[in-house]
């Protein structure tokens, strides 16, 4: 039964089959969200003296020192020893894989995610639990893609559906973990995966929504534009966080760079050190700091703490991911923007204060601001907004706020995305050219031709007649059950009725006049880009698709040639690289 149910997604493309497996994606990654936050809310509220989640500040001088320290210790002897592709984590880890492995992301790695993001934001760390709660996500429905042996292309898009149903858990916000899926994780837009995502992204706030209520992370963010003379304010602001976002990028590329001679476990302990000095002078800026935007929107907060918080933040968020805790950055930039944001409303106050909106607002603007430039991801930071407040009328004034950040740090100081710099500088494989995109999106099971026949490289006339009275395309030949070559089968029909007069009982496949093509196996799991590196890689005209189907046996499913690939896409037919 099990097998049934393989192939029925094995060899088919993308449609309404994904869309129940989508729905359990989105509940997998969901519960993943949901125990990873009280796992970390629980082990604060027990380890911290005020029992409330990031109560930093009720601890001892020598506690915040200590904490963020045993944190970085604890979490350097889990990764110890780990190859670099074994400690890679969080959204890094699911584009890479994305981009080199077709979305087949190890268990492991997932749980040293979870028990490393814990550990970190319980000891203090200024990280978030989105990054994490995104790879927790897609190892969700990379796992059970996994476990149904699916295609690579089905592959794909269940890890999306994971990421998108773990950011509308995290945030309370299906629209923007959809748009976050396509934007952030894949990097482009494709409408044949849009329904499985969307599912995944609802079922994923339908259960935070019944787990923890229907408000969003962030409480009272819901706030007025005052005036349209506001509009130059605004653009002025949008440049501020783009040069803030750039910064906070060079700063992260920076400490990933830093003592990174020195023994790998060792890393995390000096985060650890440094978020304990800091924490020590100002203990609001340890943790997620969440807190902080909840007391800007209350009106609670001095504008020197704030521009206080604003650069330590910045600084320590960039200092404990780049040093190798593995958790997130997105929640602590958020935290950045939003500072800035509240901070450039306080002016404007002072400025125009008939004319200028409140705090809030600015901070709201500012946050995802932030959001868009770091990760270049403008839709996802938009919809994050009209979710966030509830507020449709806030679209507009977002709308600048989030171009002329983008703009500053995408084209003026030409930064790239948060993740695809962490990539390249850690040397790690990234290809999404366009070529790449379309072939990853369609399985071998869909493009190869089934209509073949598997032969001996010796049989008798006998059998090629009866072989050829099915009508088959093409011959695979194989000896001692391994293929050696293909043939058209119409090159078959030539010989037999060339030498049909002759006294010859046996026929050999490879003696015969005929085109053959030499061939190399590949998986029924894989997709076409996959068979497009393979027939260059091995250097051979066509493959063979193959799955094992019992012990020592493997059965051939069908077979791919250069040209049926590129009938799915114009590629160079003399690439040989």
């Amino acid at each position: 039964m099990l097998e049934k149910i393989r192939q029925y997604f094995i060899f088919g493309r993308l449609g309404v089959k994904l869309y129940v497996l989508a729905v359990i994606t989105g509940l997998l990654a969901s519960l993943a969200i949901i125990l990873l936050r009280l796992t970390i809310e629980h082990g604060q509220m027990l380890l911290l003296p005020s029992g409330e989640v990031d109560g930093f500040a009720s601890l001892p001088w020598w506690g915040l020192l200590g904490l963020p320290i045993l944190g970085g210790l604890l979490i350097g002897l889990l990764f110890r020893g780990l190859t670099q592709e074994q400690r890679t984590t969080g959204i890094l880890h699911v584009i890479e894989r994305l981009s080199a492995y077709e979305g087949r992301l190890p268990w492991q790695n997932a749980v040293r995610q979870f028990i490393g993001t814990s550990i970190a934001i319980i000891t203090g760390h200024s990280v978030g639990r989105e990054g994490p709660g995104v790879h927790l996500g897609a190892a969700s429905g990379s796992l059970l893609a996994n476990s149904l042996e699916l295609p690579n292309n089905s592959v794909r898009v269940l890890v999306a559906s994971g990421a998108a149903a773990a950011i509308a858990a995290s945030f309370n916000t299906p629209i923007a973990g959809v748009i976050f899926a396509m934007e952030v994780i894949m990097m482009e837009y494709y409408i044949a995966s849009f329904i499985p995502v969307i599912l995944a992204s609802v079922t994923g706030a339908v259960v935070c929504r019944l787990t923890f209520g229907d408000d969003t992370v962030f409480i009272n963010l819901s706030a007025q534009m005052q005036s349209l003379w506001e509009l130059p304010y605004i653009i002025f602001l949008g440049i501020v966080i783009g040069g803030l976002a750039t910064i906070a990028l060079k700063t992260l590329t920076l400490f990933t760079n830093l003592y990174t001679n020195h023994p790998s476990w060792l890393r995390p302990v000096y985060a650890g050190i440094l978020m304990g000095l800091c924490g020590m002078m100002v203990p609001e800026v340890m943790g997620m700091g969440y807190g902080i935007i909840g007391s800007i929107s209350a009106n609670d907060i001095a504008i020197g703490t704030l521009v206080i918080i604003m650069v330590m933040k910045l600084l320590l968020s960039s200092a404990t991911v780049g040093l190798g805790i593995p958790a997130g950055v997105i929640g602590p930039t958020m935290v950045v923007g939003a500072c800035a944001g509240a901070i450039l409303g306080y002016f404007g106050q002072l400025i125009l204060p008939d004319y200028a909106s409140s705090m809030t607002f600015y901070a709201v603007l500012g946050m995802c601001a932030m959001m868009s430039a770091t990760l270049k991801a403008p839709l996802a930071a938009l919809m994050a907004m009209l979710e966030l407040t509830g507020n449709p009328e806030i679209i507009l004034p977002g709308m600048l706020a989030i171009v002329f950040s983008s703009l500053i740090t995408h084209d003026y100081f030409k930064q790239e995305p948060m993740f695809v710099n962490l990539m390249r500088v850690k040397g790690l494989d990234f290809r999404n050219d366009p070529i790449s995109q379309t072939l990853r999106k369609i399985s071998v099971g869909a493009a190869m031709q089934r209509n073949i026949a598997v032969l001996n490289q010796t049989i008798t006339r006998e059998l090629a007649q009866h072989t050829l009275e099915n009508n088959p395309e093409w011959i695979v030949i194989t000896k001692e059950r391994n293929p050696i070559a293909l043939m058209p089968a119409s090159d078959l029909a030539r010989a037999v009725s060339v030498k049909e007069d002759e006294d010859e009982s046996e026929i050999d496949l490879m003696q015969i006049p005929a085109t053959r093509r030499n061939v190399h196996k590949i998986s029924l799991h894989t997709s076409l880009h996959e068979a497009y590196q393979a027939l260059n890689k091995y250097e051979v005209e066509a493959l063979y698709v193959s799955r094992q189907s019992t012990p020592m046996i493997d059965r051939i499913y069908g077979i791919l040639t250069r040209e049926m690939i590129e009938s799915h896409y114009h590629l160079p037919t003399s690439s040989k690289k």
